[in-house]
C-alpha cells in the first residue's frame, strides 16, 4: 500500500470536488447577478469536463479569465472553510460507513432462505405429528 500516493489521488480528487463545488456556487451567483454570464457558464461546462478540476479551470482561462479567477478565489475558500472539519468527518464517516455495511452484511448472512432444500424444524415436528395422527 502507497500511502504516498494515496494521498496524492485523494488530494487531487477533493481540489477537483471543490473546483466543482466552487463551479455551482459561481453559477448560482450569476444567476442571480448575470444571467446570460450564467448561461455561458453552463454550457462552457457542458462542452468542458469538469472532471479534472485543474483542466477545467485551464480551458476556462482561455476562454474567460474574470470567471476562472472567480472559481479560484471561491474554491480557495471553501477549502479554508472545511480544513479545520474534513479530517475528523472523514474519519468518522469511513467508520459509521463501514458499521453500517457489516451490519447489513452480518444480516445478510444470518437471514434464513425461506426456499432453502433443507427442511426447518417446525415443518418436520409438524409433518410427524399429522403422520402419528393419520
Amino acid at each position: 500500500m502507497d500511502l504516498k500516493q494515496i494521498t496524492k489521488d485523494t488530494t487531487k480528487t477533493l481540489v477537483s470536488y471543490m473546483t466543482y463545488q466552487a463551479l455551482r456556487v459561481v453559477i448560482a451567483q450569476l444567476d442571480e447577478t448575470e444571467p446570460k454570464r450564467a448561461y455561458w457558464l453552463r454550457q462552457f461546462s457542458y462542452r468542458v469536463s469538469i472532471q479534472d478540476g485543474e483542466a477545467y479551470l485551464q480551458a476556462l482561462f482561455q476562454e474567460e479569465q474574470r470567471l476562472a479567477f472567480r472559481l479560484l478565489t471561491v474554491r480557495e475558500h471553501i477549502a479554508e472553510e472545511l480544513a479545520d472539519y474534513l479530517p475528523e468527518m472523514l474519519r468518522s464517516g469511513i467508520q459509521q460507513a463501514n458499521l453500517q455495511q457489516r451490519t447489513q452484511q452480518l444480516e445478510r448472512m444470518t437471514q434464513i432462505d425461506p426456499n432453502a432444500s433443507a427442511t426447518h424444524p417446525e415443518q418436520e415436528f409438524t409433518s410427524g405429528e399429522e403422520a402419528g395422527n393419520g
